[in-house]
């Protein structure tokens, strides 16, 4: 299922582009003085979408290898990233790519880290991190406060679609998630360094059924459950101001890697 859901974010590119959260300016002003990567450096991306965390990178000069398997995202962050002549996207899993073993001062990952295997994780990474480099692991966790329009919200999911009942998967990145702890059993990395950044974004009724539009597991409903789904969602927003605000958490967790043997 891992599998299948990565890879529904290449039915619309476009739309994730359009749509989904990026991230507070100070995530990647900590990101670069705590990595302590220097202008020459070069950072590989695991997963990099339509691009939307690579430009803070690319702006800053960085020579960034992208990696991403949809081929219709891959497209669309190469023709989005093109302005960046030291950036490269290619057509990959990070499981499938050949690793360039100790090439790279940052292994970066945003809201990807998680599709990728378990077993791959951690240790791929290291293999890719010269001898100081660093992991970056970093996503957005929407924070569920508890509202009237929540629990309206809530009740919708119950009537049109109880799986998506529950915690959201943005969850995994999360301060009660289990970055961290997995960061600590890979043995590849040292102490995990993290940093929590609260804000906030608006959306209007279509531009909120848009975003949902993109989430794994609503593009794996069928269409004659998801759009009521939608549809409902829309008249509750609008019936309750005409706008609904989503509280996100942007996490950022970093470790360097640890003194360790490739094999």
């Amino acid at each position: 299922m891992a599998t299948e859901r990565r890879f529904t974010f290449d039915e619309v590119p476009e739309l994730y582009d359009r749509n989904r959260p990026g991230y507070p300016a100070a995530l990647f002003d900590d990101l670069i003085s705590l990595s302590r990567i220097y202008p020459a450096a070069r950072i590989l991306e695991i997963g990099c979408g339509t691009g939307q965390a690579t430009i803070p990178l690319a702006q800053r000069g960085f020579s960034v290898l992208c990696l991403e398997p949809g081929p219709a995202m891959a497209r669309f962050a190469r023709e989005k990233l093109a302005r960046f002549p030291r950036v490269e996207v290619l057509e990959s899993t990070f499981e499938e790519w050949s690793v360039e073993k100790g090439a790279f001062n940052l292994v970066f990952s945003s809201q990807a880290f998680h599709w990728v295997a378990a077993g791959v994780r951690f240790r791929k990474a290291a293999m890719a991190l010269d001898s100081t480099g660093a992991l970056a692991v970093v996503g957005n966790a929407v924070v569920l406060e508890r509202s009237p329009l929540r629990e309206a919200i809530d009740a919708v999911y119950a009537r049109h679609a109880p799986t998506l009942v529950g915690p959201p998967a943005t969850r995994w990145y999360s301060e009660e998630g289990p970055v961290s702890e997995l960061f600590g059993a890979s043995a590849c990395f040292g102490p995990v360094t993290w940093r929590r950044y609260p804000w906030s974004q608006v959306y209007s009724p279509s531009e909120y059924c848009d975003l949902l539009r993109t989430h794994s597991d609503h593009r794996l409903l069928p269409r004659d459950r998801l759009e009521p789904l939608l549809e409902a969602l829309s008249g509750l927003i609008q019936a309750n101001g005409g706008e609904i605000e989503v509280a996100y958490d942007a996490h950022l967790y970093l470790a360097r890697r640890a003194d360790w043997h490739q094999s």
